[in-house]
């Protein structure tokens, strides 16, 4: 047992008096396919090696406990009485109301929990949060949810009591990830196919920009607005039902014109990760892990230049990457304006790599970048 593991369940101990059940709840990473979960697209999330720790037991009472530890908060109220909070407490207990809204027989609990995830580097804390509370309760309770029945959940979840219109890829990677696999994910269909990570002599790193612009909120309900838009023109200007019917990218220029310069740019960007990620895929499947960093690549400069969600601290980490012969790909990770770069680095040179990066960065930013090395691990799961 890890030692954020250990001070959950100590923790527990303390404040409780029932002996809990141990769940661990991980982070995502994505690979590539980013801003395409809301247009139709193909991901390529995997669950992390870094995540939330929870220790959970019914406590027999209509009282429902939560005390987190990276926060030192809590939170006691009656099943009977829950409804919106604020921060950390809505993602939990906008589970407990999907749960209600099911009508299964929910019994009071405390639980306690602390992770060892970085809040708001990008990798899905708050699915990790849902998917250890839904997880944990399905399995003390007997609800006999699976666990794609789970990630939806966790998504409804999301959606009403925390505000946050998100797709369904870090919930879905959240609960399904697997080990040494990346989760091919159709966002349409909600379907998925496993593609093996053979990562070997490489490793994925992700650096930290420490840097969160306030653009990211409302730029990104703008671009879900322009690809609306955009799709909208698609459908009545030709046979086009969604992004992924455009098999060639070149198949949009017809339309730009009519799109006008914004919402052409966010389309194509669309398209062109709908077709990379499916690329990506194959050449997963073959082993080219060098072939699919020059992807990643491109996607970053599609990010940069057509979708417009970059910012200069990420460019700049990016750039470093891409004149260290050792790095093989790299990208902006997540929303956007801000966050991580992921880096698929030769591992040999990671720690030369990161020192360079985060020295250069410091040198320009005078901001303390941060970094990670990241394992792909299993979905939620009980901590035997």
């Amino acid at each position: 047992m890890n030692e954020t593991a250990l001070k959950v369940k100590n923790t527990f101990g303390k404040k409780f008096k029932e002996t809990p059940v141990l769940f661990y709840s991980p982070g995502r990473i994505n690979l590539i396919g980013e801003h395409v979960d809301y247009n139709d697209g193909f991901v390529m999330p995997a669950a992390i090696d870094k995540g939330v720790y929870f220790a959970i037991a019914l406590n027999n009472s209509e009282k429902i406990n939560f005390y987190s530890i990276d926060f030192d908060e809590s939170i006691s109220i009656n099943i009977s009485e829950v409804k919106k909070s604020d921060g950390w407490k809505n993602y939990v207990l906008g589970v407990v109301n999907e749960i209600q809204k099911l009508n299964l027989p929910i019994e009071g609990f405390d639980c306690v929990f602390g992770g060892d995830i970085p809040i708001g580097g990008g990798m899905s804390s708050s699915a990790a949060l849902e998917g250890g509370v839904s997880y944990g309760l399905n399995e003390l309770s007997n609800f006999k949810m699976n666990r794609k029945e789970l990630a939806l959940l966790g998504q409804r979840a999301e959606h009403d009591f925390p505000n946050v219109k998100c797709g369904i890829m870090d919930q879905y990677a959240n609960m399904l990830g697997k080990k040494k696999m990346v989760i091919l994910l159709d966002c349409k269909k909600v379907t998925h196919e496993y593609v093996p990570l053979r990562l070997e002599g490489f490793q994925i790193v992700l650096i930290n920009t420490k840097v969160h612009h306030s653009l990211a909120s409302s730029a990104y309900n703008q671009r879900r607005n322009e690809c609306e838009k955009g799709l909208k023109i698609l459908q009545k200007e030709s046979d086009i039902q969604s992004f992924r019917d455009i098999e060639n990218p070149a198949d949009l220029f017809v339309f730009e014109k009519i799109m006008g310069e914004a919402v052409y740019k966010r389309c194509s960007f669309v398209v062109e990760e709908i077709y990379r990620t499916k690329k990506a895929a194959k050449l997963l499947k073959e082993d080219d892990i060098t072939g699919f960093g020059k992807l990643m690549f491109e996607t970053h400069e599609g990010l940069k230049n057509k979708y417009e969600v970059s910012c200069k601290e990420l460019d700049f980490l990016v750039d470093v990457a891409k004149e260290n012969k050792n790095v093989v790909g790299a990208r902006l990770m997540g929303g956007g304006f801000g966050g991580c770069t992921i880096n698929i680095v030769k591992e040999k040179s990671v720690s030369s790599f990161v020192k360079e990066a985060i020295t250069t960065y410091q040198n320009k930013f005078n901001i303390d970048a941060e970094s990670y090395v990241m394992k792909v691990a299993d979905g939620t799961n009980e901590i035997k």
